[in-house]
């Protein structure tokens, strides 16, 4: 007669969790995706600033990807204003302005 503690049994069905101690666990997943910022080099940092400068000028529409910990963040939006002094470009979006830090710019397109 196979015991009825384990293999599934008895015991192993009745294990109840917390909620704080599942909500603990799925906040812990989630840091695990955690991903670091990749550092540019010198001269791609001045060929997004040249291509900012760029795009400022012709008041077009510049495709942004922004640093964010768990996945790539999109933005789009004219260039409106340059702040060099705080290294910052300010876009308007579709009914709104959005200030923009140069540090957090991945790539521009």
């Amino acid at each position: 007669m196979r015991s009825r503690l384990k293999d599934n049994g008895l015991y192993e069905t009745s294990m109840i969790i917390m909620p704080e101690h599942r909500e603990a666990w799925f906040a812990q997943c989630e840091q695990q995706k955690r991903r670091g910022k990749t550092e540019l080099d010198d001269q791609e940092m001045q060929r997004i600033s040249e291509v900012l400068v760029d795009y400022y000028d012709r008041s077009s529409t510049v495709d942004l990807i922004l640093f964010n910990p768990f996945f790539e963040e999109p933005l789009s939006g004219v260039v409106v204003g340059l702040n060099s002094a705080r290294y910052e470009i300010k876009l308007m979006l579709k009914d709104e302005f959005h200030w923009v830090s140069l540090a957090e710019i991945v790539s521009v397109n």
